[in-house]
């Protein structure tokens, strides 16, 4: 039987002899100088990988969320970091699934072109979170044109993209028969916002993750820039979240091959009272246990992804799929900086810049304990807990 690990072999192949070129000396620099690779960006959108989500008819390779899901595991297990791009990936589904033909006409051949970047979308707010039906931003309809208010934070890519996805309220919370009611989708054009009614307040953090916080004061949107119809936002975000999760997922088991590549080689070579520290259960076991948990995490990956594709509901394998992937990146990115001992600090070996990057996708895009709160309540029956 095929090991998951080798499916795909030419998209694998092939983003790996890309991502050659941008070997951990380039990354370790971006990191460094807390800058945006904008050279390996650049050179995925000519190849084409970050349009594969686009259909070929406006011009991107029509795969599935399983397709693109193998590109980003494989952009990480290299030593990149593929937090950079992949929100061009998860945000397509919104415009691909909801927009109107309009829409797609006029933003996916120039997004699979490269002449626009789709990298960013606006949900979480600081007194809201992952509570986003409570959400404050407010879409106001006045003639031809939405004015928005409000703020939104953790918003990232703003600062290396063209359009953003943006959730507000078009009808108030207490007017709406359902919570999840009442709010829509829209595109923004972040060349004509910035300046012109958005105000974007980097924030500085432990990751080079360029995130943002956004401020809206009477921001004018056009009609046309709704997506879908008006009030029916949550329910079509729901789709570009579950494709989040599953990305997310993929990246966290490109970390987790990466960390267990780079100790067992590792382990293998250091000589520690004249044996190789390799040769020790007590090394030995906490690497296997986690490409144990690697492996089963990608499986669940897959099934997520076989589900999106084929508009089947997806939500609980997603959230399983975050919330496997994510654990087991952490413990192999934790016994990869064990077992190198000092040298897992030095930069120079990337561990420790690996190690801070996985660590981020236990609190994002939703944290572990919500994902388990999610399957007590709507897979198991359980009572809500909030």
């Amino acid at each position: 039987m095929l090991k998951a690990s080798e499916s795909f072999r030419d998209i694998r192949d092939a983003v790996r002899d890309l991502c050659a070129q941008y070997p951990a000396a380039y990354f370790r620099e971006i990191d460094r100088e807390r800058s945006y690779p904008e050279a390996f960006v650049d050179a995925l959108t000519r190849a084409g990988w970050l349009a594969a989500l686009i259909p070929q008819e406006y011009g991107g390779s029509g795969l599935g969320l399983t397709e693109a899901s193998v590109i980003l595991e494989e952009i990480n297990r290299c030593g990149g970091n593929s937090g950079a791009c992949h929100g061009q990936m998860y945000n397509m589904g919104t415009l691909l699934r909801h927009g109107s033909d309009a829409q797609k006409q006029a933003y996916l051949p120039r997004i699979a072109s490269g002449e626009l970047r789709l990298q960013s979308m606006a949900v979480t707010e600081p007194s809201t979170g992952t509570d986003t039906t409570r959400i404050k931003t407010v879409a106001v309809k006045q003639g031809d044109r939405y004015v928005v208010n409000g703020q939104k934070v953790w918003i990232s890519r703003v600062q290396h993209s063209d359009l953003m996805i943006l959730l507000a309220r078009t009808t108030p919370l207490a007017e709406v028969s359902r919570k999840s009611e009442g709010m829509s989708i829209f595109i923004v054009d972040l060349r004509q916002a910035i300046g012109q009614g958005m105000t974007v307040q980097p924030i500085p953090n432990m990751v080079n993750h360029e995130t943002n916080e956004l401020f809206f004061d009477n921001l004018e949107i056009p009609v046309e820039n709704l997506i879908g119809e008006e009030g029916k936002g949550f329910r079509y975000i729901l789709d570009g979240l579950n494709a989040e999760r599953a990305l997310i997922a993929a990246e966290c088991i490109g970390d987790g091959y990466w960390f267990i590549d780079k100790v067992s080689s590792y382990v293998k070579e250091r000589v520690v009272f004249d044996r190789p520290i390799g040769q020790n259960q007590g090394v030995q076991f906490p690497i296997a246990e986690a490409y144990i948990e690697v492996e089963a995490a990608s499986l669940m990956r897959y099934e997520a992804c076989r589900l999106f594709d084929a508009h089947q509901p997806c939500g609980a394998q997603a959230n399983m799929a975050k919330y496997l992937a994510a654990k087991a990146s952490w413990e192999a990115a934790n016994a990869c900086l064990q077992f190198h001992g000092g040298f897992g600090f030095a930069c120079d070996y990337d561990v420790e810049r690996k190690f801070r990057e996985t660590r981020l996708y236990q609190v994002a895009p939703i944290s572990t304990n919500l994902i388990l709160s999610y399957v007590a309540e709507h897979v198991l029956g359980l009572p809500r807990s909030f």
